[in-house]
Parts: C-alpha cells; sequence; structure tokens
C-alpha cells in the first residue's frame, strides 16, 4: 500500500540560491586560474611573459572556444550575477548605527563581512562588466590570414620600449603612415580578374582577397598620432601588449585594484559560507579553520592579481 505521505516540492528559491552558490565556487575556481596566467605577464620568473603567452595560446587553441566560454564563463556568471543582484536588493545591513528599530551588531566580524560582501557585489557587477567591453570587444586583437601565416593585432599607445620589445618578443609596430603605404601599394595594383578556373588564377584571386582582408583588419581601429599598431603571429603576444598597453595607465591600474580586491575578498569570503551551506565545515574548529585557509587563499591571489596590475609594464615590460 502506497504511503499517503508526499514530500512537498523543492522551493524554487531553495533551487536558485543553491545554484547561486555552485556557480560562485565555479567562479572562484576561474579567478585563480584567471590571476594565475595573468601574473606570469609580470613576475621576473615569467621570463618576459613568456608563461602568459603559453597560457593564453593553450586556451585559444582549444575546440570550441567560443562554445566553452559561454557555457563555462558566461552562464555561470550570468546565473551568478542575476541571483546575486536579487541579494542586493533584498539584503538587510544591521551592522550601522540604527534608531533603534532594528538591531546595530557591527562589532561583529561576520556582520561586517556580510555588509563587504554585498558592497563589492556593486563594485563587481560594474566592474566585470566594464572588463569585458574592454578587454573583449573595444581593445581585443583583430586577426587577418596571408598565406598559411596568421596574424593579430592590437592598437598600442606609442612608448620607447615597443622598439626593444618588438625584437625580444618578436612583433611587428606599424604607424599610421606604414599602414597608408600599404594601402598605397595594394590599391595601385591591377584588380585579379578569374577568366579561366587555372590553379594559378585562382590562387591569384585567393591571394588579392587576403591582401585586401589584411588591409582591412590593419584599418579596423584607427590610429591618433600617438598610437601604433602591434602586430604579432602569435595571439598570446598581442594579448600580452594588450596587457602592458592597459597597465601604463595610472588611471587602469588604479581601478583594475579596485576591481581585483573587491573580487577576491568576494571569492574567499563566498568560498568559507559555501563550505557552511554544503555541510562541509559545521564545527566551529572546521570553520576557524577554513576561515584560515580562505584568508591565506585570498591574499595569494589578490598578489598574483596586483602583480599582474602593477608589475606588468612598470617592472617587467616597460623597455
Amino acid at each position: 500500500m502506497a504511503s499517503p505521505y508526499q514530500a512537498p516540492p523543492i522551493p524554487k528559491a531553495f533551487i536558485w540560491r543553491r545554484a547561486h552558490s555552485l556557480t560562485g565556487l565555479w567562479l572562484v575556481i576561474f579567478l585563480i586560474e584567471h590571476l594565475l596566467t595573468n601574473s606570469q605577464a609580470a613576475l621576473f620568473i615569467g621570463d618576459d611573459g613568456s608563461g602568459f603567452v603559453s597560457a593564453v595560446n593553450f586556451l585559444k587553441g582549444l575546440p570550441y572556444l567560443p562554445v566553452i566560454e559561454i557555457s563555462l564563463i558566461g552562464i555561470p556568471l550570468l546565473i551568478h550575477g542575476i541571483w546575486g543582484i536579487r541579494y542586493l536588493f533584498t539584503g538587510e545591513y544591521n551592522n550601522f548605527s540604527t534608531d533603534g528599530s532594528a538591531p546595530a551588531l557591527g562589532q561583529y566580524p561576520r556582520n561586517q563581512a556580510y555588509t563587504w560582501q554585498r558592497w563589492t557585489s556593486w563594485i563587481l557587477l560594474v566592474g566585470i562588466v566594464a572588463h569585458v567591453i574592454h578587454m573583449r570587444f573595444l581593445e581585443y586583437p583583430t586577426s587577418a590570414q596571408l598565406g598559411t601565416e596568421h596574424f593579430y593585432m592590437v592598437r598600442l599607445d606609442n612608448d620607447s620600449g615597443l622598439a626593444t620589445l618588438s625584437r625580444r618578443l618578436g612583433f611587428e609596430v606599424y604607424d599610421q603612415a606604414h599602414i597608408q603605404q600599404i594601402e598605397q601599394s595594394l590599391a595601385s595594383r591591377p584588380p585579379v580578374e578569374v577568366t579561366q578556373e587555372t590553379p594559378e588564377a585562382l590562387i591569384a584571386a585567393q591571394k588579392s582577397r587576403e591582401e585586401q582582408a589584411w588591409l582591412k583588419a590593419l584599418q579596423k581601429r584607427p590610429l591618433n598620432a600617438q598610437q601604433v599598431l602591434g602586430v604579432s603571429q602569435s595571439f598570446g603576444i598581442a594579448e600580452l601588449l594588450m596587457v602592458r598597453d592597459t597597465f601604463k595607465n595610472p588611471t587602469m591600474i588604479l581601478l583594475y585594484t579596485g576591481l581585483v580586491l573587491a573580487a577576491c575578498f568576494h571569492a574567499f569570503n563566498g568560498l568559507w559560507t559555501f563550505m557552511i551551506t554544503w555541510g562541509v565545515t559545521l564545527t566551529a574548529n572546521s570553520q576557524r579553520g577554513m576561515r584560515k585557509l580562505a584568508v591565506v587563499l585570498m591574499v595569494l591571489i589578490a598578489f598574483l592579481g596586483l602583480a599582474a596590475i602593477w608589475g606588468t609594464y612598470w617592472f617587467n615590460l616597460k623597455h
């Protein structure tokens, strides 16, 4: 005989909270990988950023990379962000002075941490959107192919160090005059018409199309008098130049410093609460031990992130 008792359905809010928690754990792992990779652009043991270049080229070479980026980064960020915004508007703080109608418990560190978790959420909400727009769209390397060779191009503010770096890292520096020379050279050639589909004619037509695509890529982002184009056959080197160019700007250094510090606190304070939420650390001793571990990880990963921000240009790749 079947039991008349039926378990109540799991509330949707509970499911979404657990999804928010799990995506948070995944984003902590991604943050560690991201800042570890970036730090190799700055630390002297990175050998002119070769570790960064190798890591970026490995990731660029993954099959179905857009699908990986959307499914393993974009969707978890979206889930965590949407539910996090709900927390921002429904969470209540109790560590500030009040008129007596609500408790003021600011003397407790966990209440303070809860408040900082909400504040860093606002910083991350704005900062991550700006970071993606800047690095993934506005300054992301353009690309073109000539024959069997693939080239990546990134717009840079010119400085004296690019000349010596170009020899060490193996990239070319084009200014606006150089690009105009290429344009005039291609314009002076007669158009290629395929009258007969012979191998020679088809190859010549393909070469002409590739040269026009090459010129279009060179002209995609207009240069002012103080800017040049870094051109490399390595996507990793183009990314390294973009990171170097970003972090020689004092304003960007300060903005990204705030973003990294907010991300590290949010991530590892969230990791501590994750371990409690999922029943991994239930005793007071285990929670204290996990808090110490979270603080150590927070400091270590923040150091790696700040090393990339402050060291890529000013210490490692200035000349």
